[in-house]
């Protein structure tokens, strides 16, 4: 195992090419859950279980059954039903993720609202599974990359969340109140993340 490029992975997940800051994926939970930092936390720590199952479950299943030359021969492979059978993957974790809530810590669910199930679509879960797929990832890559790929949203979403807190109290011109100054914190953000756009493992 060469954990210098699990190191690199997880650098590249978390702070390089972060989901929401580089990749623009998951875009809609990331302006529609962040007003709250306990929402924000709920949603990323959500992200994060949903993103490494779904990195663990779907590459057995691509490995093993859509592209098996044993099971489908040639011409005959699954390749082209990944992206289905990911989508319905993903939308089984997050129906336990959201029953597992529900009964466990109702004022997070009722608090997360319409966002929990919207991980299901969540682009940044689908992209992960995808990138896995695409960089030719072994399983434990693919969790690696899963598991912190979600620490990266998570990050990107408590930061964004700290400081929409603190533009409640602010004054700011009366064009830019609300979701204007959060887009232009939101650009504020992404900017200072690229700073760690060429960043080296030796």
């Amino acid at each position: 195992m060469d954990i210098t490029k699990l190191l690199s992975i997880a650098l590249g997940a978390i702070l390089v090419n972060n989901f929401i800051l580089s990749q623009f994926l998951g875009i809609c939970p990331f302006m529609g859950v962040s007003k709250k930092m306990d929402t924000a936390l709920g949603m990323g720590m959500a992200v994060i279980f949903v993103m490494g199952l779904a990195s663990a479950v779907c590459w057995p299943i691509n490995e093993f059954i859509l592209v098996n030359p044993k099971l489908f021969p040639g011409e005959f492979n699954l390749g082209f039903m990944q992206t289905i059978v990911y989508i319905l993957v993903i939308a089984c974790l997050v129906q336990f993720v959201e029953m597992f809530l529900q009964k466990a810590m109702p004022a997070l669910y009722s608090a997360l609202g319409i966002y929990l199930p919207l991980i299901t679509t969540n682009c940044a879960v689908l992209g992960v599974v995808l990138l896995n797929t695409q960089n030719h990832y072994n399983f434990i890559e693919s969790v690696v990359y899963g598991v912190t790929g979600g620490i990266g949203f998570l990050l990107a979403i408590v930061l964004f969340a700290s400081v929409r807190e603190r533009l409640e109290f602010s004054e700011c011109p009366k064009a830019f109140e609300g979701f204007p100054i959060a887009l232009v914190t939101a650009g504020l953000i992404a900017l200072a993340f690229m700073g760690f756009t060429g960043l080296k493992i030796w």
